[in-house]
Formats: structure tokens, sequence, C-alpha cells
């Protein structure tokens, strides 16, 4: 009976987890139905919208591809001659073209290509910087020694915010604890906003065994989750002892820092009191995993490499990650702390500090290796979440931005490159070029978009990033391909951002997988463990043993559950897909042939992530 209870449980807990993983993300907001009522009215307008010019399309390329037969392809022979319903609904249909679509997609047209231009330019400029810096060999300096006596070593607050990391949090702890720093100067907060009392029980049990083992490390677990990530941090710094320390570092959960990492970063605050925050580069641990996780990582590259490092070396300032990252105490509290106002309070918290005057800098040799998303699902989530959270930031920030003391150029790289260009031109030009103006270009001659402009900018940005990560670039046509499908999600994001829709308020913890420990840690975790003999020791070491053999029978038995399920699809990808695939058709009848095969394929990337096929 034993048994029969435990494996019950198991499967109970099991396809909770799945509920979870498919049903509605989590929003931060506390208006309940209305949140998922508001979101589902965006999807529905959106889906409505595609399927409407899909509707449009269809019947139109029929009739085009008619009159290609039977020689109707000039507008006089239409008007010349009369042969039947059919002419004449053709001789209509130009007649209509003519008057009312012709002219707005033209101005269209023309709008992406001055878009287009200014993009290009700011990537060029970002892309010559880069190699600017690559060519001086610019990156930032120690401006002392590094600590010798124990006593030199500033006080350090390392926070590890989670909730509900089952797969992870062993790990985390584990890479946490094993950082080379002073143990009587560093203060290890676990900041557990779980809501699985087991999950909870977990984690404290490994607290615990860590601080017997010496390590200064305590558990904080919260009665509720108001403002999520935010609201998380913001209580743990809300401590009294906070006081007594100078910085923290932040880690999410899956997330494995290098025993030198403190090492590596807090010595550039040493001579620097206007340095605020020190960003080190993330790595994927699983980047091989997938063609979704390769794709990721090429994303990644470009993003630190060149975004990042870029406006870090020219400006002081970027973005801060939200995690693998070291802040000055000092620094939050002169900006106000963190607030939970967004789903982006990580960039929140970069703005103000800039505004204050603080400056950054990036660590590029600095790696901390986490987890990609391995599932569209969880990568459509927590593109949503990126992508909408700046738009409603920018609409809060925009007055203090405008009334702060920072020079001319900050103000103006904030408000039109960071915000309006790159957060809300971009993605909504990156949809509408590719499942929108482009494809109704096909069924209006004349108005066709230049083949450097769909083309050749795009596939050279793609080459240039694939440089970045030499070892994907077999999927350079692939990642292209990818892009311009996620633009779909991208848009809808920035769309929700931007009315303050519900699910610009959604707050969804990136699923994770847990993978294992880096090499170099684990071989401190195995000489540690063989000079501790204690039976308390042992004792404890069996416990973990138990814990991760019934943490494996768990995950085969979601994994068992999960193969029964159907699979995800994705309306909108889908109706857009067909959307293309009719355009395509429609391109090949002019004999276009660079656009029926950039159609073609991009339909076929939009059916294979309709059909949740990506990873």
């Amino acid at each position: 009976m034993k048994h029969l209870s435990s494996l019950f449980l198991k499967l109970h807990e099991a396809s909770a987890a799945i509920k979870n993983q498919l049903h509605i993300p989590i929003s931060t907001s506390d208006h309940g139905d209305t949140t998922k009522t508001n979101n589902h009215g965006k999807k529905s307008f959106l889906l409505h919208f595609i399927i409407g010019m899909l509707v449009f399309s269809f019947p139109t390329f029929i009739l085009e591809a008619v009159a290609c037969w039977n020689g109707w392809s000039s507008e006089e022979s239409a008007i010349t001659e009369k042969e039947g319903w059919m002419h004449s609904t053709y001789f209509s249909w130009i007649l209509f073209r003519a008057r009312y679509i012709s002219s707005p997609v033209q101005i269209l047209s023309k709008i992406c290509i001055i878009i287009s231009i200014i993009q290009s330019l700011d990537r060029l400029i970002q892309c010559l910087g880069c190699i600017w810096i690559k060519l001086r060999n610019i990156k930032p300096r120690l401006g002392c020694e590094t600590f010798k006596d124990e006593k030199e070593f500033p006080m350090l607050l390392l926070q590890l915010p989670m909730c509900n990391e089952k797969e992870v949090y062993q790990q985390s702890i584990s890479s946490a604890c094993q950082l080379d720093w002073p143990k009587d100067r560093l203060l290890i907060q676990v900041l557990d906003d779980s809501n699985d009392e087991k999950i909870q029980l977990l984690i404290q049990s490994e607290v615990s065994q860590w601080n017997q083992r010496g390590v200064n490390i305590i558990y904080r677990h919260r009665f509720n989750r108001t403002g999520y990530k935010a609201g998380n941090l913001s209580s743990a710094m809300n401590c009294d002892y906070v006081k007594n320390y100078e910085y923290v570092a932040i880690f999410d959960a899956d997330f494995q820092p290098s025993p030198d990492f403190l090492k590596n970063t807090v010595p550039h605050f040493t001579g620097n009191p206007k340095l605020g925050l020190v960003q080190a580069r993330w790595s994927f641990s699983n980047k091989n995993e997938n063609l979704l996780t390769r794709l990721q990582h090429i994303n990644l590259c470009f993003h630190f490499e060149v975004e990042q490092q870029v406006n870090g070396v020219f400006l002081n300032f970027f973005g801060f990650n939200g995690t693998a990252g070291v802040w000055r105490i000092k620094a939050l509290e002169d900006c106000g702390g963190w607030l939970d106002r967004t789903t982006v309070e990580d960039m929140d918290m970069s703005i103000r500090a800039h505004l204050c005057g603080w400056e950054f800098i990036l660590l590029n040799d600095v790696r901390v290796l986490c987890e990609a998303a391995e599932t569209y699902e969880t990568y459509q989530k927590q593109q949503h979440r990126w992508h909408s959270g700046p738009i409603n930031l920018f609409r809060l920030c925009l007055p203090t931005i405008l009334t702060s003391k920072i020079s001319i150029l900050k103000k103006l790289n904030l408000i039109f490159l960071f915000f309006f260009l790159r957060k809300l031109v971009l993605p909504f030009y990156s949809f509408t070029l590719i499942g929108v103006i482009l494809p109704m270009t096909m069924f209006v001659p004349g108005t066709e978009l230049p083949v450097w402009l769909i083309f050749y900018v795009p596939i050279l940005m793609s080459v240039f990033n694939s440089f970045l990560a030499p070892k994907s670039f077999p999927f350079i046509l692939a990642h292209l391909l990818f892009e311009n499908t996620m633009s779909l999600t991208k848009f809808s994001a920035m769309f929700s951002g931007l009315l303050q829709l519900g699910s610009s308020h959604e707050w969804v913890v990136t699923k994770k997988t847990g993978r294992p420990l880096q090499p170099d840690i684990l071989a401190t975790i195995k000489i540690e463990s063989k000079s501790h003999t204690s039976p308390d020791v042992r004792r404890r070491a069996s416990e973990t043993k138990i814990i991760e053999k019934s943490k494996l029978k768990e995950k085969e038995v979601i994994t068992t559950v999960q193969e029964k399920l159907p699979t995800m699809i994705y309306k909108e990808e889908l109706a857009l897909a067909f959307f293309l695939l009719v355009a395509a058709g429609r391109s090949l009848l002019s004999a276009k042939l660079v656009h029926f095969y950039l159609l073609l394929f991009q339909g076929m990337m939009f059916l294979i992530v309709g059909f949740n096929q990506i990873s």
C-alpha cells in the first residue's frame, strides 16, 4: 500500500506540474480573471487579423492564377477584353487594387525602407564599436591588486531568489557555497518564494546541511509573493543586518558561478566610488541540447559582445541582466531600491541607477553557467515578459529621464535608441515587415520591397552574429528565419505593454531542467566530502542520495505522462504560416524568385513553430 500511495502521489504531482506548464501563466497583478480575459482578447484580435489576411489572400491568389493561365497578366488586356464573369471579377480587382490598396502599400514599403536604414545604421555603429573594442583590447582593468589579507575583503551579501525551483535549487546553493571568499565576510540569503511545502522543506534541508558545514547561509521564505522577484529582493534588502554589508551579488536559481567569481568582480569597485554595477556574462550549459538552444546561443553572444559591451564601454550604461552581477548596496539605496511596478525589475533598477549618476561595467571574460530554455513554450513566455515590460517601463520612466541631470547625449540614447527604437519600433517593424507588408506586396505589383532590404541586410547581420559564435555558423539561415518567426511573439508582447493589457503584468518562472555542476565545482565538492568523514556528514550524504534518487524517479514519471499528452499548437503562427505560403505562390506567378524562396522558407518555419516542433 505504501508503494501504491507513493506512486499515486508522484503521478498527481506530475500531472499538476504539467497542467501548470500548459495553462495560462500566473499574473503579477491582482486582477484575477480580468488578466486572462485581456490576454485572451489580445490574442484573439491578433489571430482574427491574421486569419483576415489569409481569407483575403487565398481567393485573390486563385484569381491571379486563373488570370496568369489565361494570359490576363496586363491591365490593358483586362480592360479591352471581356471573357465572362471571371474576367470581370479580375478587372474589378485590378481597379480596386489601384484605387485603394496600391498607395497605402507603397507608403508602408517606403516607411519600412526608412526604418531599415535607421536600424542598419544602429547595428553598424554597434558592430564597429565592438570591432574597435576587440582591436584595441579595451576591457575593464583592476584599479588595485586583489585582496590579500582577509580583513581587506569587503562584507558581501549573496542573494539566491527562487520560486519552486525543484530542479536546480541544489546546484544553485552548492555553487554559491563553494565561492572563494572569507566565510565570516560573506552571507548567503536563499530567498525562497515557493508555494509548494515539499520544495520548501527540501530547500531548508539543503541550507541546513551547508550551514552545518560552516557556511554562513540563511533561509528566508515569504508568506505572500507580492511583487514576485522584485518584492523578494526588496524584502531581503530590508533586513536589519544588511547595513553591515557593502555589496550584494545576485544569482537566479539556474546560475552556477565558478569559485573565483567574487574575486574576479568585486575588486573592480575598489578605487571607483561611482561604480554601481559589475555584470558578468552568461554562458549556456545546454547550448548544444537542440536547435532552439543553439539559436539562443547566437543571440546571447550578440547581446553581450555587441549590445552590452559597446554600451558599457562608450556610455558606462547597459541594462542589468537580473542575475550574475554585483551591485554596490549604496547604489541600490540611492535610486530607491527594488520596485515591482514592471516585470523587468532589473532594467528598471538600471535606468534609475543610471539617472542617479552610477556607472556600470561588463566583464565579458567572466562567464557564469546557466540554462537556456529547451522548449518553445518556455522560450515564448520568457520572451513575452522581456518584451512587454520595457514598454511599460518606458511610460513610467520618461518623465524622470526628461527631468534628470544626466547629459543630453545620454538622454537621447535612453529615449530614442534604448527605448523607442530598440524596444518599441523594431518589434513592430519586424513583424509588420515579414508578416504583413512583404506578403501583401506580392498581391500589389509595383510595390515589392527591394531584395537588399528583405534578404541581404538580414543575412549580413546573421553572418556577423555567427562570427561571434563560430560553431553556430551552419545554423545562420535557421537563425534568421526563427528570429523572424519570434517577431510575432515580440510584437504581441510590445502591443500588450503599450496598451497595458493583462499579459503585460504576467510573471512566469522560466522552466528549468537542472544541468550538472561545472567540473571544477564537482571536483571541489568531492575533495571536501572526502575530508569530512564524521557519521553526521555521512548520514547527510546518504539523505542527499535518497533525495536525488526520488527526484530521478519523479522525473521519469513526469516524462511518461508528458509523452501521452497531445502536442500544443500555436494558432497565430499556423495562420501566418499559411498566409506566407499563399504569398509565396503569388510571388512565383510573378517570377520573383528571391521573394518566393524567402516567403516559402519563412512560411515553413512558422509552420514548424506552429506545430511546436522547433525543439
